[in-house]
């Protein structure tokens, strides 16, 4: 997988924009093609993930254009909120010269409260006079969607011939069943809505849905992938470029989570099912006593073990090995085939100084593996989300 500059736009056939001032933005990116999108589970969905379903289904699974504002989500405001999404569409639909129904909306910020329209339109024309295809773009469109983010994420690979790129916010109420974000994907294969659909479902369980930063679900949650149809590219070919990209994404999240200081790597092997590794990997990871640990630098593994115990997932503690490691560096056991090993918690302590960690947690049971990406939970975390409204 050749990471190569450019975000989205090193995808042809993708334009885009992006306009901010203080917490409000406007991003536009333009694209045409067979469309797929995974939305949030909460049962309190925010108008434009259900503006956006109704039109991927009129549409036949096509989109042209998305349009995407930071600065408030525009959940849980009943009908006027359906229809400010539905004027957002139009605002983009009639700058492309298409029908509403081929536009994806998304909105980001705080819930319960409505959009102010005078301040996104004067937003829009802002950045719609600036679409292009230029690397520049794709960073433009990224900040302008950006909340609590402290930095850009955007991601572009060369594979087979083909390209994957994407964009995507996320730093807090971040947990599985589509971590909190709004992520928008490009490529150039020529493929059709189904596949497309089925590979992104793919590609979403694998990354964003074993993302977690402090175990909130989020109203506005949405990936959207479009696909250019430039190039021919095997079907798994696209598939591995595009697991490989919501992966990158997902620890960018991770490595931005609200106060962060530590991005996480939890692996699960060993167990009994694909199922049980999930859980186990996501209940450890989801863990505030765990995440604070991290934070503190505290090999305090025995959190790590309940909480892989409380999981549901099948659990034989004599047959549990625990390591913790520095990324890239020598695993430090603290627990081998159910057994405690001493003298190695100053060495612990040392390699999770880190700023990337690896824990991994074989329990020996089977052939079962997942992982889970997170962070640790800092006195910061506490602040921003005491002051998010105020």
């Amino acid at each position: 997988m050749k990471r190569i500059e450019g975000g989205i736009c090193a995808v042809g056939g993708v334009r885009a924009a992006g306009a901010k001032r203080g917490k409000y933005g406007v991003a536009l990116i333009a694209a045409s093609g067979p469309a797929a999108g995974v939305f949030t589970m909460n049962r309190i969905r925010a108008a434009p993930l259900d503006v956006t379903a109704g039109n991927l289904a009129l549409s036949g699974g096509r989109l042209e254009g998305v349009i995407a504002n930071s600065g408030c989500a525009n959940a849980y405001t009943g009908t006027r909120g359906v229809e400010d999404a539905r004027w957002m569409a139009g605002l983009f639909a009639e700058t492309l010269g298409v029908g509403a129904d081929r536009i994806g909306v998304a909105s980001t910020g705080v819930i319960g409260r409505y959009l102010d329209r005078g301040v996104l339109e004067e937003l829009f024309d802002e950045a719609r006079g600036r679409l292009r295809s230029d690397p520049g773009a794709s960073e433009e469109a990224a900040r302008a969607i950006m909340t609590t983010d402290t930095r850009v994420k955007e991601i572009a690979v060369e594979h087979s011939g083909f390209r994957v790129a994407g964009i995507t916010k996320g730093a807090g109420m971040i947990e599985p069943n589509m971590a909190t974000m709004l992520a928008f994907i490009y490529t150039d294969v020529r493929i059709s809505p189904e596949a497309l659909r089925d590979a992104l479902l793919e590609a979403v369980d694998d990354s964003f849905n074993m993302l977690i930063v402090d175990g909130d679900t989020s109203t506005n949650d949405l990936v959207l992938v479009t696909a250019t149809g430039k190039v021919e590219a095997d079907i798994d070919d696209f598939r591995e470029a595009l697991n490989y990209v919501c992966v990158e994404l997902a620890k960018m999240m991770a490595k931005d989570g609200e106060g962060a200081t530590k991005l996480v790597e939890m692996v699960v092997t060993g167990a009994r099912s694909r199922e049980d590794a999930r859980l186990a990997a996501k209940t450890v990871m989801r863990s505030s006593l765990v995440k604070t640990a991290i934070f503190g630098c505290d090999p305090n593994w025995g959190r790590i073990v309940a909480a892989a115990g409380r999981s549901g997932a099948e659990v034989d503690p004599e047959k549990i090995t625990l390591s913790i490691s520095a990324a890239g560096g020598d695993e430090v056991f603290l627990v081998r085939d159910g057994k405690i090993v001493d003298g190695v918690l100053s060495e612990a302590e040392e390699a999770m100084r880190a700023e990337e960690l690896l824990i991994t947690l074989d329990l020996g049971l089977g052939d079962g593996r997942a992982r889970a990406f997170g962070c640790d939970l800092s006195y910061d975390y506490v602040k921003i989300n005491a002051d998010y409204t105020t």
